[in-house]
């Protein structure tokens, strides 16, 4: 009898493996095969060989499953009850080779990726089995450990262990954790666990037991699958992991059975989320005509979310065997069965079988990532050695050859942190205000300067100026005074007699004589007088020449006030720039925040809604897209643009002569659109008609795709806007754009904005006879789902508003719809793929047949096999029991369907 020790047979071959992973354990070799006369029939898994080429996705690497066998040691009774027996078991590690014995002349032999005898330690069987996959997921990718094989084999004692007693008996769990937790850094990482059993085909939670009906939720789109209502708990240590391990192996359910004293009657599952922070290369911001901004975008942070589970199946059991009874039986039969599922998903997984049936169970569902999917997956298979139990064994290792044929394609979950790169936009706008604030402050303070010290400098002069133009009159008038005076004194003298009588005779030469002498000295006098005269005329003259000289000293004073005025203007407009760089800077903020949120809406989103999502490709916002506070208490970024800018600022960049300002102006005016508080101020001052001016001037896309989302969110809910858009012609603008543009956003921003319309009953004569169905109509053209999703709203909007006219007895006659020629585009799309455009036509469909003067169209256009196919086949309750009513109200379809036999 050959020994465990697993001796190496004669001409055996070794074929290696290519490795795919960085550690060393991921390396495995394929074991050699015996000859085929030794009457050992010898057993492979296909090589399906990691990092092959031809797949199907240029970030996937292929991955097989890997599988290793473990053998428990032989117990106290198998001790006694076996001891003349030989284990049915025979290993050869070395040669990763099992032989499982027949009889006692025939074995078979199997191969495995790792063999693992009954002496392995606890660290080995981690190194081999769980470590590759840990390593993995700490690279992004996802990564499942599982366990199977018969109940008592050991599944819990090499997953589950918690090493209490003895540290070198740590299980994968444990083990798991302490590598992730060394690997990590605790600023920019995070983990977190939810632990789970299903019990009885129930999802239960073991960290709360009262939380013991979890669903499954699979993502129609990617096919994930995730449990929201489980207990998610953040890890920091290992001492809080090992807290949870031990409350949640608390509430684990177990029995006690023939084969097992404490066997687990549950499927355990540990999930591990993985969330870890990488930098991205930086690049430059690029405005909107393709020339580079001076701005530099901050690096491009990425986060890595990846999902480690380990699954500790309950045992496969036979009823004979196990004893098992009463409640305990029907335990074992849930067991059972979703073991058997498990096995079936592998079977066609491994024979690339076109259905594999995932959702037989909700344990295939929780693992349809694990197998076939993107996740890592390595599995061990337990066996016991006892002959007693040698179909049981043979059924473990003939489930881990299957499990060797299944092949994953590994990808890294990857997204970019919209968070961290939004703080980073927010630091730097804040820096950029504070340094704004700090040169307009030390500019102000220098133009004050310069203003006192001029003010003070042409006071200086005016008072000089002032002192001696007063010292110069007072000289001269004391000059006059003096003159004057002199005249008066002279003239008192001549008044006098000019003889007198000398010893009684006149004495003199008689009176012409003193006349012609008192003339002489008057001419003397006059000239005097015009000498003096002369003298002040030249004084005064001088003084005039100071004063031009004070005069051009003022004019130079000036002319310096009006270099001042000259460069406040010029700073003036160097501030206005900052004040536009500012809000471009804000409005890329506002844009950041905007696409980490609507990434998470778009992934969860069934079908496209009534709003516009997302700034990204210049697209507008959705309406209340923004939330009112942003974290804790802070205001959201529209509304602290919206504060700080103000909103006539924001109107006026529209008219900016810079195209990249104009562009961000407009994104900014779209993004407050999508508030409803900011709506009627947006319009009371005149930002409407702004955004319809920007429809009718500018051949821009991007200005006419974010101004025709604005429109849109303005057109939502208020009746006096939708009235004053089409007061200014908003439908005829909305129209032209529709059939001058060819971009697939734009005209979804347009059929929204039409849309919106279609459902005021006020407008709808008007709106027809402007165009805006035929519009609808033509936007048909593109063929984007969202674009027709948003095309079939809005004929449901006007099909809607009729109806109700109709029957307000406000309308009569056949409906506009079809008289537009619209009917044959609803019958053809009434039965669509995307569920958004099939249930806006469904309802478009039945609002029109609800009116008998419409049926006969209807009838030749194809329609009623639409409805009697609505009413018995719609997914919705509320649609169906509309067409079943229409149907049975209408004398017109229902002779129509007694003629064609229709069963209804």
């Amino acid at each position: 009898m050959a020994s465990r020790n697993g001796v190496a047979q004669r001409g055996a071959v070794k074929l290696d493996r290519p490795v795919s992973f960085r550690t060393s354990s991921f390396k495995s070799r394929l074991p050699p095969s015996q000859s085929p006369g030794n009457g050992s029939a010898v057993r492979r898994s296909s090589p399906a060989l990691f990092g092959s080429a031809g797949s199907k996705d240029d970030h996937a690497v292929p991955g097989r499953v890997r599988v290793a066998v473990r053998l428990r040691p032989r117990n106290a009774e198998e001790m006694v009850a076996d001891a003349d027996f030989a284990d049915c078991v025979e290993l050869q590690p070395e040669l990763k080779r099992l032989k499982l014995r027949k009889n006692n002349w025939d074995l078979d032999t199997y191969e495995f990726d790792d063999v693992l005898t009954e002496y392995a330690s606890q660290k080995r069987v981690y190194e081999v089995v769980a470590k590759p996959v840990v390593e993995s997921v700490l690279d992004g990718y996802n990564g499942t450990v599982m366990a199977y094989g018969q109940t008592g084999t050991g599944k819990t004692f090499t997953l589950g262990r918690l090493g209490e007693e003895d540290t070198s008996d740590r299980g994968i769990m444990v083990r798991s954790m302490e590598d992730i937790l060394a690997d990590i850094s605790p600023e920019t990482d995070s983990i977190s666990v939810s632990y789970l059993q299903l019990y009885m085909e129930t999802l239960q939670d073991l960290l709360d037991p009262t939380n013991d009906n979890i669903p499954i939720v699979e993502d129609p789109r990617t096919g994930d699958v995730s449990v929201p209502g489980a207990t998610i708990v953040e890890i920091k240590d290992q001492h809080s992991f090992l807290e949870l391990l031990r409350c949640g192996e608390a509430h684990r359910i177990a029995a006690n059975t023939k084969l097992n004293t404490e066997s687990s009657r549950s499927h355990a599952i540990l999930m591990v989320q993985v969330k870890r922070s990488v930098l991205g290369r930086e690049d430059d911001v690029s405005s909107e005509n393709g020339d580079p901004s001076h701005l530099t975008k901050p690096f491009k942070p990425l986060v890595r979310k990846s999902k480690l589970v380990v699954v500790d199946l309950a045992g496969s059991e036979r009823i004979q065997k196990s004893g098992s009874e009463g409640h305990m039986l029907e335990e074992a039969k849930c067991i059972n069965l979703s073991l058997s599922a498990l096995g079936k998903c592998i079977n066609s997984l491994a024979e690339n079988s076109a259905h594999v049936p995932f959702r037989d169970s909700k344990l295939t569902r929780l693992l349809r990532d694990s197998f076939g999917g993107s996740a890592r997956t390595s599995l061990i298979v337990t066996i016991g050695p006892s002959p007693r139990h040698r179909g049981e064994t043979a059924s473990t290792i003939l489930f881990g050859q299957r499990a060797m044929k299944v092949e994953n394609m590994l990808k890294i979950k990857e997204e970019f942190d919209y968070k961290s790169l939004s703080r980073k936009l927010e630091i730097q706008v804040d820096k950029l205000i504070a340094e704004n604030e700090r040169q307009h402050k030390a500019f102000e303070d220098e133009v004050e300067r310069i203003n006192l010290e001029a003010q003070k400098r042409i006071s200086e002069v005016e008072r000089n100026f002032a002192d001696a133009l007063e010292k110069e009159r007072l000289k001269c008038q004391m000059d006059y005074m003096e003159a004057v005076k002199e005249l008066e004194e002279k003239l008192v003298s001549n008044q006098k007699p000019n003889h007198c009588l000398v010893d009684g005779k006149w004495n003199g030469e008689g009176p012409g004589l003193s006349v012609s002498k008192e003339a002489t000295e008057l001419q003397e006098l006059l000239q005097n007088e015009i000498d003096l005269r002369k003298m002040a005329e030249e004084e005064l003259k001088n003084l005039k020449g100071q004063l031009g000289l004070y005069t051009q000293s003022e004019a130079g004073g000036d002319a310096e006030i009006f270099k001042l005025h000259k460069l406040l203007e010029e700073e003036a407009q160097q501030k206005k720039k900052l004040e536009e760089e500012i809000i471009i800077l804000r409005s890329q903020l506002l844009q950041s925040n905007f696409e980490a949120e609507q990434m998470r809406r778009c992934l969860d989103r069934d079908g496209s809604g009534n709003g516009f999502t997302g700034l990204d490709s210049s697209m507008p916002p959705v309406r209340n897209s923004y939330p009112k506070d942003i974290g804790n208490g802070q205001k959201a970024p529209v509304s602290t643009l919206f504060e700080q800018v103000g909103l006539q600022k924001i109107l006026s960049l529209l008219e900016s002569e810079d195209a990249n300002v104009r562009i961000h102006a407009v994104k900014v005016v779209a993004n407050l659109a999508a508030e409803e508080a900011n709506q009627k101020r947006i319009v009371e001052a005149g930002g409407l008609t702004s955004l319809l001016m920007l429809l009718r001037s500018f051949e821009d896309e991007t200005v006419r795709r974010v101004a025709a989302g604005a429109i849109a969110n303005l057109a939502m809910n208020a009746e006096a806007n939708q009235e004053l858009i089409m007061a200014q012609g908003g439908i005829s603008l909305l129209a032209t754009t529709a059939a001058d543009a060819d971009d697939a956003q734009t005209l979804r921003m347009v059929a929204g904005a039409i849309a919106n319309l279609c459902g005021n009953d006020k407008l709808q004569t008007k709106l027809r006879s402007e165009g805006g169905i035929k519009a609808l109509l033509g936007i048909v053209r593109c063929g984007h789902p969202d674009v027709l999703s948003q095309v079939a709203r809005g004929i449901a909007n006007f099909a809607k508003c009729e109806s109700r006219a109709c029957t307000q007895g406000m309308k009569s006659g056949r409906s506009l719809l079809i008289q537009d020629g619209a009917l044959p585009w609803i019958v053809q799309n009434a039965n669509d793929e995307a569920a958004p455009i099939r249930r806006h036509i469904e309802l478009a469909l039945c609002h029109l047949a609800q009116h008998e003067v419409n049926a006969k169209d209807m009838i030749s256009g194809g329609a009623l096999w639409e409805l009697v196919r609505i009413s018995r086949d719609c997914s919705r309750e509320d649609i169906r029991s509309l067409a079943h009513r229409t149907l049975n109200s209408s004398p017109t379809f229902r002779a129509e369907m007694r003629r064609l036999r229709i069963d209804y």
